[in-house]
């Protein structure tokens, strides 16, 4: 029982990926069935403290896990053999990235928490036994509306969870949970929403996972190659894409874990300015499809936004920004600010973006650092991650 011992042994952030559990399932070192039996046992001793989770799925679990190990003893190959996933509340087991993850071999164990109804801002999330607490600070938000799902994959609980990003659902908790959050191009797969911004993604704490899940939900290859990049990547470094108010502390933080990139000759920084119009209105009237008023307001920005994005993707490769500008705020909410202002102007262009760790600031709050790429080029995005975990020994 390799898993079993190892991950109770070991309940921190730093146990088991995807892969190796994937790897011990499929070798014969384990079973699916003992993975998810030292999952339910992990996520009961370490989710009273955090509140990840609004419901644990053992029966479903345990139906999974034998379809694994009967498939495994058959010979069939299962990318995700035995992984076990938390699944955001919102979608559930029978939501279409769901599926495809199982055909894949992942066994979802809980559905994880989201913001409840009666707040206008979705930076948080609820269960029955008070709000999901961020692992860094319990007094404060872990951020949303993935709010269980980063705080289970940053607690280790699982090693790989399902978002849902449509102004930046999986990376601002990314961000503030200090793990990885992936939002694919729009269209790479079938969008939750009408107005297309909400895209489906993973939060895991190290890329080759997240490389695995894209391929299962979309049918690429991006984990079969996550080498450096042939010619180095130009980044353009912008603090507030030229409307943010962005606090100080957390610019200074993404960009000091932006120049160990640099400092290590993965990426070259290129000058220049990102002038973008603020997307509230626009992101806010595609979403609510409110007369030509707002249909002609969309149109202004986003013809704006695209035209100087793709002048920009001219002369860079990726767009490097803080994730978030403000740091984790405390469970009475945001105030004024707009946490969500440096993610949601990708959902409504449409091109992939990543978050990653990008360290804490001198008072110990977790900031990322975002990186955007052109639309399709998520093997950048993750090769880029990879390498960062690489050369931090994750």
């Amino acid at each position: 029982m390799h898993y079993l011992s190892m991950t109770v042994d070991r309940c921190e952030p730093s146990s088991a990926s995807a892969q190796e559990v994937a790897e011990a399932v499929r070798s014969g070192a384990t079973t699916a069935a003992e993975v998810a039996e030292a999952t339910m046992e992990v996520i009961a001793e370490k989710d009273q403290k955090v509140c990840a989770f609004v419901a644990l799925w053992p029966e479903t679990a345990q139906r999974c896990a034998a379809g694994v190990d009967q498939s495994v003893a058959e010979g069939v190959h299962l990318p995700l053999a035995g992984v076990p996933i938390a699944v955001k509340a919102s979608e559930g087991v029978d939501s279409w990235q769901t599926q495809r993850l199982i055909e894949a071999g992942c066994v979802p164990v809980g559905a994880t928490s989201v913001p409840a109804k009666g707040t206008q801002w979705r930076t948080w999330g609820y269960t029955d036994r008070g709000p999901t607490r961020n692992p860094y600070f319990l007094d404060r938000s872990p951020g949303g509306s993935s709010a269980g799902s980063a705080v289970a994959v940053a607690m280790g609980m699982v090693p790989l969870a399902t978002g849902s990003d449509g102004a930046g659902s999986v990376r601002l908790p990314a961000a503030w949970c200090g793990v990885l959050g992936l939002k694919p191009t729009n269209g790479r797969v079938p969008a939750r929403d009408r107005a297309g911004l909400n895209v489906a993604g993973p939060l895991s704490r190290c890329a080759v996972d997240a490389a695995h899940y894209l391929d299962a939900i979309a049918g690429t290859d991006v984990a079969d190659d996550l080498g450096p990049p042939i010619k180095t990547p130009r980044v353009l470094w912008s603090a507030d894409l030229g409307f943010a108010r962005t606090d100080d502390s957390v610019a200074s933080t993404a960009f000091g874990a932006l120049g160990e990139l640099i400092g290590q000759k993965v990426v070259q920084h290129v000058t220049g300015t990102v002038e973008l119009w603020d997307p509230a209105g626009a992101w806010k009237a595609l979403r609510s499809a409110q007369g030509n008023d707002t249909k002609d307001l969309v149109a202004e920005v986003c013809a704006y936004n695209d035209a100087h994005l793709a002048d920009l993707f001219t002369r860079t490769d990726v767009i490097a920004t803080p994730t978030t500008p403000n740091p984790p705020h405390g469970h009475n909410g945001p105030g004024e600010t707009i946490s969500v202002a440096l993610t949601w102007a990708f959902n409504l262009s449409g091109h992939p973006a990543i978050s990653l760790p990008a360290g804490l600031t001198h008072k110990g709050e977790p900031v990322g650092l975002q990186l955007v790429a052109r639309a399709g080029d998520e093997r950048l995005l993750l090769g880029l991650a990879h390498h960062r975990d690489e050369w931090l020994g994750q």
